[in-house]
């Protein structure tokens, strides 16, 4: 269950805390969990990061017999909960929801981090937010991204993105650069607004969540004409991918996601045992649900997919983020 913590809980805990703190790494691995455990949300309620910790949470609450709380600790792009999360004892009792933003994109939007991506937390598991496709306005008369493009060269066209450095941003300017084409990035904060726009036409397209655009895509107003990654869509089943359309660039293949990781140096038999929790979290109903709700069609991975996608895909979302010349704060 996900609980809210009183002054007494915390004064029991925190004894018990300091217990655990005098026994050797296996022991605390043994014995784990003896209390609650907290999950550091980056980002705000409501949004899918909070969600699936949530949805997780209550997962490795109901097999641990643990309360799992979950506190949002929201701004910065993520960097106040990361700082908070490497500052908290590597017990296993701390643990990040976070996503690409925070772990890879920022390196390149920020000159200083209060926190080091790559060095200050141990991968618990990886859990894929779904494809974002690219939309536009139903009046276009297109279908795919060729002619799209073709409608566009001659026109001042603006795709909007849900903010800068995001995979719609870079979608907007490797599309300028494959086609040479000026099309102008407009960044909005957040998506609802975003996909109100396209749909009135205000911007002639977009590329975001299919959970956040599907009220403008069921009324007709926007339609779809390209998903990224290699596979196509179970919700989308005939709009072809961007490689199918000729796009090969990796930037056409990175994938949104979230991750759960705990403070560097939390015993690695810990580790193991949340990574196993959150896979098998990720075949449960409620999860499945949230799934089906935003179009995601596969579950949590582990530490070592997770591993895999940084080491794979982060490279690439960087070189591309930094090639737009955007200034870091």
């Amino acid at each position: 269950m996900i609980l809210r913590t009183t002054r007494r809980d915390l004064l029991r805990y925190g004894s018990l805390s300091a217990l655990a703190a005098s026994l050797p790494a296996p022991a605390i691995a043994q014995a784990w969990p003896t209390k609650p455990i907290r999950i550091v949300c980056t980002y705000p309620a409501g949004g899918l990061t909070d969600i699936f910790a949530r949805a997780y949470g209550e997962y490795v609450a109901e097999k641990t017999g643990q309360p799992v709380i979950v506190e949002n600790k929201a701004g910065a792009a993520g960097a106040i909960g990361a700082e908070i999360v490497k500052q908290s004892p590597p017990d296993g009792y701390t643990l990040m929801f976070t996503n690409s933003t925070t772990m890879v994109q920022n390196k390149a939007l920020f000159k200083k981090l209060p926190y080091d991506p790559d060095k200050d937390f141990a991968l618990v598991a990886w859990f894929n937010t779904g494809h974002l496709p690219t939309m536009v306005n139903k009046d276009i008369p297109v279908k795919d991204i060729p002619e799209f493009a073709a409608w566009a060269r001659d026109r001042k066209v603006s795709l909007a993105t849900y903010g800068i450095g995001s995979f719609a941003h870079i979608v907007t300017e490797t599309l300028n650069r494959h086609y040479g084409l000026k099309m102008e990035p407009v960044h909005y904060r957040g998506e609802a607004l975003m996909w109100q726009d396209v749909a009135s036409g205000a911007a002639q397209g977009a590329t975001g969540s299919y959970a956040s655009g599907a009220a403008v895509l069921q009324a007709g107003s926007v339609k779809p004409i390209a998903v990224p990654t290699m596979v196509r869509m179970k919700k989308l089943p005939d709009v072809p991918t961007f490689y199918e359309q000729g796009l090969t660039e990796k930037a056409f293949q990175i994938r949104g996601w979230v991750g759960c990781a705990a403070p560097a140096g939390t015993p690695p038999e810990v580790v193991q045992k949340l990574s196993a929790l959150m896979v098998e979290a990720g075949k449960t109903d409620r999860v499945q649900k949230v799934n089906d709700t935003f179009a995601i069609d596969e579950g949590a991975r582990d530490a070592a997919y997770f591993r895999q996608v940084l080491d794979e895909e982060g490279p690439v979302s960087l070189g591309v983020i930094r090639s737009l010349g955007i200034e870091p704060q």
